[in-house]
């Protein structure tokens, strides 16, 4: 398909033009025009860009692309390599921040979900970005969190009593510790994100709700696995995932 049908379809499926956004949804670095192989990652890191080149690609696909608000605007160093890459290898880059996070179904909060059988009840959060609802099955706090160690392969960091009864939770993928204390006020046991601050150690301790930092990068991976193999069975394109290891 065309690389511009690509970008119109992705447009319309995640409903882009609904979101407030840090960055530009859409192509950042525009390729070659027809697209057969797509490689998707969390990040445009080096690593990611690399293992595309090396495959084939003809579009990378990522959660965390380039130009972030408040940025400087100028195209050197780190950025320069990565983008220069992308140029000399003729590959599209096309990033989805914030749709990707909120979609229903392909997105990351909807994927956390279905990975670790949350059953989700409602949005909240700026731009209904986070959801809340209920374990399938109630557990102490310390067997929700072997249970997401095993699922993410990566050990949370837990903030609450082992024996906590989880009934009912919250939960945003990436940096959504700020989230904490609307996550509080809707009467959750535990919320869960990616990364975790100084003074939200503080908040889960004296509120009483579990707060639960997952990982960033482990958190996010699966909205882009989830939209890189909807195309794939969509159009028919080759499809790859590349899990670049980020310990964050």
């Amino acid at each position: 398909m065309l690389l511009n049908e690509l970008e119109s379809y992705i447009a319309q499926l995640l409903d882009i033009s609904s979101f407030r956004d840090y960055c530009p949804n859409g192509v950042q670095v525009e390729g070659r025009a027809e697209i057969g192989k797509i490689v998707t990652g969390v990040s445009a890191s080096m690593d990611v860009l690399q293992a595309a080149s090396s495959a084939g690609a003809d579009a990378v696909l990522v959660h965390h692309g380039y130009f972030w608000k408040n940025e400087q605007p100028v195209i050197t160093g780190v950025k320069r390599k990565r983008i220069g890459h992308l140029i000399s290898h003729d590959i599209s880059l096309l990033a989805y921040h914030l749709p990707l996070d909120a979609h229903p179904t392909l997105g990351n909060n909807a994927q956390l979900a279905n990975l670790l059988d949350f059953q989700c009840e409602r949005l909240f959060g700026d731009q209904n970005i986070a959801a809340a609802g209920s374990l399938a099955e109630p557990m102490r706090l310390s067997a929700l969190a072997g249970r997401i160690e095993e699922k993410l392969q990566r050990r949370p960091l837990v903030f609450g009593r082992d024996d906590a009864p989880i009934r009912r939770i919250a939960w945003c993928s990436g940096a959504a510790q700020d989230y904490l204390g609307a996550a509080i006020a809707l009467g959750v046991d535990a919320f869960l994100t990616g990364e975790v601050s100084e003074q939200t150690v503080h908040l889960a301790r004296e509120s009483g709700v579990a707060f639960i930092s997952a990982g960033h990068h482990a958190t996010e991976r699966y909205g882009i696995q989830a939209l890189g193999a909807h195309l794939a069975e969509q159009f028919g394109l080759q499809h790859t995932f590349i899990d670049a290891d980020n310990p964050v």
